[in-house]
């Protein structure tokens, strides 16, 4: 993967996991992320537990959001993603919310709308998402807009913690 240009933006990734040891996973995904070339780490928000989304015979989440600077392309970020999450065990399944050693999700590329077979942008579920949205609004700017969703205060405001717990910073 090489640099688009020597435009860069800044994107909102969001890091997840609920198998083996997530905290290592975690941390070791995000010195991952900061590794890829043309990938400058920002902040990092803390850490968050959660009850899982899907299938509550599963343990729980923990959660966390990334800015970082890039110069790559939307869909190569995404590739990079992808590889380091099958570098950390990750194994897809056919189930839908279901147990994962790592689950990284590009939430945001700058103020890019992109909707096809392989990557939607913004993730079409931040609005609705605590464990998103919280961390996302630790390392953010509140008035951050989220294209087609809204300003990123408000959607926090609007959705409840449902259980969601700060369990510290990486």
């Amino acid at each position: 993967m090489t640099p688009e240009s020597n435009l860069s933006t800044i994107a909102y990734i969001g890091l997840g996991g609920n198998l083996e040891n997530t905290l290592e996973l975690l941390g070791s995904a995000r010195k991952a992320i900061e590794a890829v070339p043309g990938v400058r780490e920002l902040a990092f928000s803390s850490l968050y537990r959660s009850a899982p989304m899907g299938p509550v015979d599963q343990p729980d989440f923990v959660n966390a959001v990334m800015a970082v600077e890039t110069s790559l392309a939307p869909r190569d970020l995404l590739k990079a993603l992808q590889m380091i999450e099958l570098s950390h065990g990750r194994v897809r399944t056919d189930q839908r919310w279901g147990p994962r050693t790592l689950d990284l999700d590009l939430l945001m590329f700058g103020l890019e709308q992109i909707s096809d077979q392989w990557l939607t942008i913004p993730h079409a579920g931040i609005a609705g998402r605590e464990f998103v949205l919280y961390p996302l609004a630790e390392i953010a700017p509140p008035h951050l807009a989220i294209p087609g969703m809204g300003i990123l205060s408000d959607l926090v405001s609007a959705c409840p913690r449902r259980g969601l717990e700060a369990i510290g910073h990486d």
